[in-house]
């Protein structure tokens, strides 16, 4: 029978206990990690509840080195009888794999030695009919948007999850998140002209949340505005990102400053460190510690102290985002980036990450500009790590005399990331909606590829 709820009412003893199970079984180190988590969901479709859901999982990681050799294993099952497998086989394992220099647990002194209270975990679990109210509102108003014509269906999730470290090196912490989130999907036209898009929010707090009737609206109106699209003859043009993808960009920078491709020589800003990447003036923040942020977190996934940063400041790229194995393999000291899950080892990553804002509103951005391309979905993965070769199919709106004009489809947008960063002019619309958030951001002379 798997351990009762009850049982994990001191997930750090339990950790604690099952890293010295570890130890006794030859271990010279060894850290633990585990996510208790509970979630309820609404199905919401055509003004009626489509369905409800609830779940419960615990999962365990356990990660053991001995000597220089490095091993992790993971279980779902916390009886006291399956810990001891799982530390046995762990131990096992760990014996029988090559070395890795580079393997380790954090330094103690890089530790967090206090834990700050974020204020990420809303106490009160919704009821199911609180959250059939949410997604109902939801789908209504994107339902009354005119031309909207049918309905992929609303949802309204809440979840809770606890995070509990526990390691050998002298750590052992916890925090608890939640999770509230509202969105829709409406179509709009008849028969094979019919057109699809979305909307959702997200927040810590219900009592944050953003009004779902608003998030249906923009739902409905983006629906709307993709109808009777057009394809755009090729040539090169100003882009402007909606802040919707405009954080993808964000996203191709946090990959490519990873420590464990700089170590591995895999990205394209490789031997960038302390040069102008982005263009002068630009700063791009990160900020673990963050109240209610939707990626903040008062340690990083190896009990290392998060701190705010300036990973872009006046254009100039300031650091790598560090574990501890990337930033030995560097020479360096880790920067407190590690994330990890249950199953694989710690491997850098970013948090509330945000392209700051520039001084024009969007409109002006626009204004500017006598045909470019407003980009409101990205389709594939066209993005070379190594290279910084960047190419995604692309769907908006075409910009016409600094106006947005007709519904634009089915065409490719390419350039490289390293030309595209020193290119970014930011809007001044900023938001803090997605945990990593660009204002709407314009970048002349990409290539457009259509008729």
């Amino acid at each position: 029978m798997a351990a009762s709820r009850d049982s994990l009412t001191d997930p750090l003893d339990r950790l604690g206990g099952l890293i010295a199970r570890a130890q006794a079984l030859g271990a010279d180190a060894a850290d633990a990690v585990l996510f208790d988590s509970r979630s309820l969901s609404i199905a919401w479709r055509l003004g009626a509840s489509e369905g409800i859901e609830r779940a419960e999982s615990r999962d365990l990681g356990l990660r053991v080195m001995v000597g220089q050799r490095q091993a992790i294993v993971s279980s779902t099952d916390l009886t006291d009888a399956a810990l001891d497998e799982l530390a046995e086989r762990a131990v096992a394992m760990a014996k029988a794999v090559p070395d890795d220099p580079y393997c380790g647990l954090a330094d103690p002194d890089r530790l967090a030695a206090d834990i700050p209270d974020l204020d990420l975990v809303d106490d009160s679990e919704p009821e199911p009919a609180q959250l059939a109210q949410l997604a109902g509102a939801c789908e209504d108003a994107a339902r009354a948007v005119e031309g909207v014509t049918n309905s992929g269906g609303a949802e309204a999730d809440w979840s809770r999850t606890t995070i509990a470290l526990v390691g050998s090196n002298g750590f052992a912490g916890a925090y608890a998140a939640s999770r509230n989130s509202v969105g829709v999907s409406v179509l709009a036209g008849e028969g094979t002209a019919m057109e699809r898009d979305y909307d959702y929010a997200m927040a810590r707090y219900l009592s944050d949340l953003e009004d779902p009737t608003a998030v249906g609206t923009r739902a409905g109106r983006r629906t709307v505005a993709r109808l009777k699209p057009q394809k755009m003859t090729t040539g090169k043009r100003a882009i402007v990102y909606d802040p919707r993808v405009a954080n993808g960009l964000l996203r191709h920078f946090a990959g490519a400053i990873s420590g464990a491709a700089i170590a591995r020589g895999t990205s394209f800003l490789k031997g960038r460190l302390g040069e102008r990447v982005f263009a002068a003036g630009l700063s791009v923040r990160e900020d673990p510690l963050r109240s209610r942020g939707l990626s903040s977190r008062p340690f990083d996934g190896e009990g290392v102290a998060t701190s705010a940063r300036e990973l872009i400041a006046d254009g100039v790229l300031t650091t790598w985002l560090l574990d501890s194995r990337s930033a030995r393999q560097l020479g360096l000291e880790t920067t407190g980036h590690a994330s990890r899950g249950t199953a694989s080892a710690p491997s850098p990553g970013a948090t509330n990450l945000t392209l700051e804002p520039g001084t024009q509103t969007p409109e002006a951005l626009i204004g500017e500009i006598d045909d470019g391309f407003y980009v409101t979905e990205l389709i594939g993965m066209g993005v070379n790590g190594v290279t910084g070769d960047y190419s995604r199919g692309a769907s908006g709106r075409a910009i016409v005399k600094g106006e947005l004009a007709h519904a634009v489809s089915e065409v490719t947008i390419a350039g490289n990331l390293k030309d595209m960063f020193a290119g970014i002019t930011p809007a001044n619309d900023l938001e803090l909606r997605y945990g990593t958030d660009a204002p709407t951001l314009r970048i002349d002379g990409m290539t457009v590829a259509g008729l």
